[in-house]
């Protein structure tokens, strides 16, 4: 990619060593230029500190020399401001290669080949079967799928596995509640709602009467053990859950490839039981089966039970095994809660004991907990909000929005949904995942501020442009845009590939979102500013960033997971 800040930073480093004596290198120069605080300050900066031994001056007066000898024929200009060369990038030059580099690209701009096809399962959003998709399991699915978007741009091949709670013991629970006080019509009526009645149900009974734990655990060992009656019940509550799943699922515009849950992996524990073995791994602890893990300062790996049952664990390294012979991944990465963070760290440790090729590059990837006017979500006491709720709140909250801003929109129901969803994600997103978050939906819905639908109405306003200007060939067209106004734009559109690579490489959809807020204020500050549709020798440079703009903002919305309207 020509004309990047990687290439400016370059160019600064030739001028700074052509004024110097060999005191510095070339990669001294270049490691030790900064990035101003503020554009009004330069684009780049360098400072003469680092030269007050060898000139024996102070380094305002060597920042004063220097300045006085470089040439500054490629540059607007090159001050010394206190202890700093400040420089100023050639404007219209800059523009020129920024803009043309995004309109040949589109949306293909940011795009690199860094993961060169890599397989990277994604182990991510995976609700239990039998319960609702509540606001809890919003972050791990939007996450996860923002992060998979983020693989594709730089270069990588991202397999996403929706890992169902689909086994363990609260089937036997559930089975026992529903045969107690559940209704085979009541369930096909409504079968989330229902079957997740009768779990709590089961929770609030089981505190007076814990005899229903003990039979719990024996109908589980009856479904293991492929009792008739508990697998046919087994399937039918797996089958209506997928479907409300999935209702859900494409509200969100989540797609999975894989919905290989724990009972896919039920009758493959034995070959990762058998290697721990095998490497005298496994060893006895109290009954129960265990691996040290002294060497990695964590706790013992509970594998199996004194009774031999299995444990997450167990299916977990038959899934990681299964996962590298079937994908030979690049990465193995797992969207979960952060409460999840020493688990991971004792399964990372089993695999790596193992031998198995993947296990270095497994990743658990945290978030924190999204949160309800302070209240943590529960889906044994009962308190649980419905994410199919939120959305159809959301959506209806735009819609109303909507009408009162836009009344004569065309499709309307369509961009409510693009704008209520899309600010249910954003609002997500747009937090470091590792940060909890405590969701109130009238926020999240704000047409200014740091919401979704402010960036999404700058892209929507970016294309209003666009559409009164008419027809305009943008090829060949001259985008030497040389508006101070335009700067703050321009130099924002420069620094997405490096946020796309940054995002990537952290894990971090918040840096995309940060981002796309601070491209849609430069944007509107820009409009509010500069009157756009004049018809002078930088009408074609004017309307081609706005053009920019637009790509960009839908780009990283996409990236989000978040659809940019092209009006609202």
């Amino acid at each position: 990619m020509e004309g990047t800040l990687m290439d400016y930073k370059a160019q600064v480093t030739n001028s700074i060593l052509n004024v110097l004596n060999d005191e510095l290198s070339s990669a001294e120069v270049y490691e030790k230029l900064e990035k101003p605080k503020t554009l009004a300050m330069g684009d780049l900066a360098f400072p003469a500190f680092s030269l007050a031994k060898v000139f024996h001056k102070a380094p305002n007066a060597i920042a004063e020399e220097l300045v006085s000898k470089i040439d500054q024929s490629s540059y607007e200009k090159v001050e010394a401001k206190g202890a700093y060369l400040n420089f100023f990038l050639d404007k219209g030059n800059f523009s020129n290669e920024i803009l043309n580099e995004v309109l040949e690209e589109g949306a293909a701009y940011g795009q690199n080949d860094n993961g060169k096809g890599g397989n990277v399962p994604i182990d991510m959003s995976s609700p239990n079967i039998a319960k609702p998709i509540s606001m809890g399991h919003l972050r791990s699915t939007v996450i996860g799928n923002s992060i998979a978007k983020l693989l594709v741009k730089n270069g990588y091949h991202p397999i996403k596995d929706n890992h169902l709670g689909d086994w363990g013991t609260q089937f036997g629970k559930l089975i026992v509640a529903y045969k107690k006080w559940g209704n085979e019509d009541d369930v096909k009526k409504d079968p989330i709602n229902n079957l997740v009645k009768y779990y709590v149900k089961f929770h609030k009974e089981d505190k007076e009467h814990p005899e229903l734990d003990d039979e719990a655990r024996e109908t589980f060992k009856k479904l293991e053990d492929g009792n008739e009656e508990e697998v046919f019940l087994w399937k039918w509550f797996r089958k209506v859950s997928l479907e409300s799943f999935n209702k859900i699922y494409e509200k969100l515009g989540v797609t999975f490839d894989t919905y290989n849950g724990e009972a896919f992996y039920n009758d493959k524990m034995d070959e990762g039981i058998q290697i721990l073995k095998d490497k005298g791994l496994l060893v006895e602890s109290q009954g129960a089966q265990v691996v040290k893990l002294d060497k990695y300062n964590l706790n013992p790996a509970l594998i199996l039970k004194s009774d031999g049952a299995t444990l997450y664990i167990t299916r977990d390294i038959a899934t990681a095994i299964y996962r590298d012979r079937t994908y030979k991944p690049a990465m193995n990465l797992y969207v979960v809660g952060a409460e999840q963070t020493y688990y991971f760290q004792q399964l990372k440790a089993v695999l790596l004991e193992m031998g198995l090729p993947s296990a270095e590059n497994l990743h658990h990837i945290p978030f924190g907990l999204i949160t309800v006017n302070g209240k943590k979500l529960s889906t044994r006491s009962g308190r649980i909000i419905l994410l199919d709720e939120v959305l159809d709140d959301a959506i209806n909250l735009a819609k109303k929005q909507i009408e009162a801003k836009n009344p004569d929109l065309p499709n309307k129901d369509e961009v409510a949904k693009e704008v209520g969803v899309g600010a249910i994600i954003f609002g997500d997103l747009k937090n470091e995942r590792t940060n909890n978050i405590d969701f109130v939906l009238e926020d999240q819905l704000r047409f200014e501020g740091e919401t979704g639908p402010y960036v999404q109405y700058s892209h929507a306003r970016a294309e209003s442009i666009l559409r009164k200007a008419g027809d305009i060939d943008f090829h060949g067209a001259d985008k030497s845009l040389d508006d101070p106004a335009a700067w703050e734009t321009i130099t924002a559109l420069k620094d997405f590939p490096d946020v796309i690579k940054s995002a990537c490489k952290d894990f971090e959809p918040s840096e995309v979102a940060k981002y796309s807020l601070r491209l849609a204020k430069a944007f509107n500050k820009y409009y509010a500013h500069s009157k756009i549709l004049v018809e002078d020798d930088q009408l074609a440079a004017r309307l081609s960033l706005v053009k920019a703009v637009s790509i960009v903002l839908k780009e990283s919305l996409n990236l989000l997971g978040v659809k940019a309207p092209d009006a609202m």
